[in-house]
């Protein structure tokens, strides 16, 4: 997309942002790609550690002149026009002029708050917190149409960018059978050595070599695998976040609660996601998941990418897509769409001015509660015990994710990050699923905002 072409009704029009969680990694990506666009200017940033965020802004090549440390509302107001506020108060944006509201803390008390607040002024939010979105997207998304602006998903993060693919196969008239992305970091296999590596861990794993092939059995070359990575973590919280998302504004559910997590290579995927009547591994179609890429150490990543499953209609189209290296399933019924890539901030600014400048947000703008993001105690908790929330990945205490299609699901199970932080009311068995009655201390708001986004 020409960036010019954004502007091209508005050709003096800068669009300003604030950003929430501004030291995160995110962030950086972001700030780096706004030093490329003039016309998209920062006007405040906010993050616990305001050393450590001027510091990086610094790196990036913001002048030092143009950022202004500011502690109170009075101090906003006297910065010059061409300043960038840097405040640890979150509560301090709402007296920083701009446009649009990127909230990237991670934190779903402290993110609903900061969103909520900009909508009611009238502001757009993006919302690239996914534990924000899980709980009180909905609810959010509904206020932010009876204000007048905009509620998006961030392009460059994995929901959005696979909302994205999903809606254009939907255009295309596609039937779409499964929607997924890769995790986090590939699983790379030296057949040589029998190596397997991922990021520095590295474990020795032969028998992997006899099980490149997907083989006429699937599901068994599958078990295989997953057997042979010996209790390997091949999943993560933030996985089924970013689907859980995926499933609001799309209308697709989880086939399993613990989705299926195939390691798969990518020339397999339209053959491991079709019907298991085809040989495939889905019950239903319709559904979202996650697969581990194993690849070769020359072989290109999925780049943490995204992809659709659809159906084949014409077979010699199909046939002659295949002959020029498009994945079709062995038995030409099934075709694997994909897009290879999520580059984080360095395309969120087209999510920013589709917003501001024309109104448009990067997901569906009726999103609706079709999955729950819950939590499944993995062991016995007792009473009075805090869920916290904590790591990379945002991982709560003693808890799995599982991802319920609502209509499947008990009516008072609690969203996952509704319960974070929150006290444990009861004695919690092993297996069991967390429910709101078992929860006290947690955000009243952030509840409120949960059973409102229930409210067809």
């Amino acid at each position: 997309m020409n960036f010019e072409l954004l502007f091209a009704d508005q050709p003096e029009r800068k669009v300003r942002y604030t950003l929430t969680g501004a030291k995160g990694g995110f962030a950086r990506t972001l700030l780096a790609q706004t030093r490329l666009m003039p016309r998209l200017v920062p006007a405040a940033l906010c993050d616990l550690d305001v050393p450590g965020l001027r510091a990086m802004c610094e790196e990036l090549g913001f002048s030092a002149q143009q950022l202004r440390e500011c502690h109170s509302a009075a101090e906003v107001a006297a910065l010059p026009g061409d300043a960038i506020a840097l405040v640890q108060d979150a509560g301090l944006l709402r007296d920083v002029p701009h446009d649009i509201l990127v909230e990237a803390t991670g934190n779903p008390k402290v993110g609903y708050r900061v969103a909520c607040e900009a909508i009611e002024a009238g502001r757009h939010v993006a919302m690239v917190s996914k534990e924000v979105d899980t709980v009180a997207g909905i609810a959010m998304s509904r206020l932010a149409k009876a204000k007048g602006v905009v509620y998006t998903t961030a392009d460059g993060d994995q929901p959005a960018n696979l909302i994205g693919l999903v809606s254009w196969a939907r255009t295309l008239g596609l039937e779409i059978v499964a929607a997924g992305k890769s995790s986090e970091y590939d699983l790379v296999f030296d057949p040589r050595s029998g190596q397997l590596q991922q990021l520095d861990e590295t474990r020795s794993i032969p028998e992997l070599a006899h099980l490149l092939a997907l083989g006429d059995d699937i599901p068994a070359t599958l078990a295989a695998r997953r057997a042979a990575l010996q209790g390997w973590k091949t999943s993560a919280t933030a996985d089924y976040c970013e689907m859980a998302v995926v499933a609001s504004n799309t209308g697709f559910v989880a086939d399993v609660e613990a989705m299926h997590y195939p390691v798969a290579r990518v020339a397999e995927l339209a053959d491991i996601y079709a019907l298991r009547e085809d040989g495939g591994i889905l019950q239903r179609p319709g559904v979202i998941d996650v697969f581990n890429v194993l690849r070769l150490p020359d072989e290109a990543s999925f780049g943490g990418g995204v992809f659709v499953i659809v159906r084949t209609g014409d077979g010699p189209t199909w046939q002659l897509l295949a002959q020029k290296g498009h994945v079709v399933s062995r038995n030409g019924r099934y075709a694997c769409m994909y897009l290879p890539y999520h580059f984080m901030g360095v395309e969120t600014p087209i999510s920013l001015l589709n917003a501001v400048l024309h109104g448009r947000a990067s997901g569906s703008d009726q999103p609706a509660q079709h999955a729950i993001l819950a939590g499944r105690a993995i062991e016995d908790i007792p009473a009075g015990t805090v869920l916290r929330m904590g790591g990379h990945h945002h991982d709560v205490t003693g808890v799995k994710p599982v991802l319920l299609a609502r209509a499947e699901a008990p009516a008072e199970v609690a969203p996952l990050y509704l319960a974070a932080h929150a006290t444990t009311a009861r004695d919690i068995r092993a297996g069991e699923l967390i429910t709101l009655d078992d929860i006290r201390g947690d955000d009243p708001a952030l509840r409120a905002a949960w059973r409102a986004g229930l409210q067809d």
